[in-house]
């Protein structure tokens, strides 16, 4: 199977089994979803939803959040990985919110990387879920599930793999596709145990065949 037969099996498999896939973090706006992806590095979705309710609550916008001392904010994020380094984050990325973009939260990846706690993969996660730009973001299980399969090749960095992805994938699928990735990582190519023998993308993975098959 040549690789652009790959990504065809891949995409039709996944438009045809997860046409609707979509980010599992609880938000209900821009703002609020910058503030859960950034909660979200190394740390699970199911964890950050469980602690944005009140963090929203308390701070609904970046003028609220803008305004609170770490002393306010940490015992809000205390259950959450590197809760020190977050809490800062989320103060200084809600004051350059407010000094820089009038309290809104920037569309472009180069003005989203300005802000603290933000980073490439936080940008393109912002821009592709609220505004389905053709960006992808390469968390750990989108660099494993791509390499696995075979959708890149030789990728040692995340941006690495993003550009072979994004040179692949049609461009108005680029936003779904990062969805689509992540939670097959998720819930079926997992790191440790993938479930390769029940993955209706055996005929097209490169893992698969070499680990599985080649065994048997």
């Amino acid at each position: 199977m040549t690789r652009k037969e790959r990504y065809q099996f891949v995409i039709d498999f996944f438009s045809e089994h997860a046409p609707n896939a979509e980010t599992e973090l609880l938000y209900d706006n821009p703002f609020q979803l910058l503030v859960a992806v950034i909660l979200s590095a190394q740390c699970t979705d199911k964890r950050v939803n469980l602690t944005t309710p009140a963090i929203f609550e308390k701070y609904p916008n970046a003028t609220s959040m803008a305004g609170a001392s770490f002393e306010e904010l940490f015992p809000l994020i205390k259950s959450i990985s590197y809760p020190n380094n977050k809490t800062r984050h989320l103060i200084g990325m809600a004051n350059k919110l407010i000094t820089a973009f009038n309290g809104a939260v920037p569309m472009t990846v180069n003005e989203l990387v300005q802000l603290p706690g933000v980073g490439r993969k936080t940008a393109n996660v912002i821009t592709s879920v609220i505004d389905a730009q053709p960006n992808m973001a390469v968390d750990t299980h989108v660099f494993r599930v791509s390499a696995r399969i075979g959708l890149t090749s030789n990728a040692t960095t995340p941006l690495a793999a993003e550009k072979q992805l994004i040179k692949y994938i049609p461009k108005e699928l680029v936003h779904k596709a990062h969805h689509w990735l992540i939670l097959h990582g998720r819930y079926t190519c997992m790191a440790r145990n993938p479930k390769c023998k029940e993955c209706g993308l055996q005929p097209a993975c490169v893992y698969f065949n070499k680990q599985v098959v080649n065994k048997k």
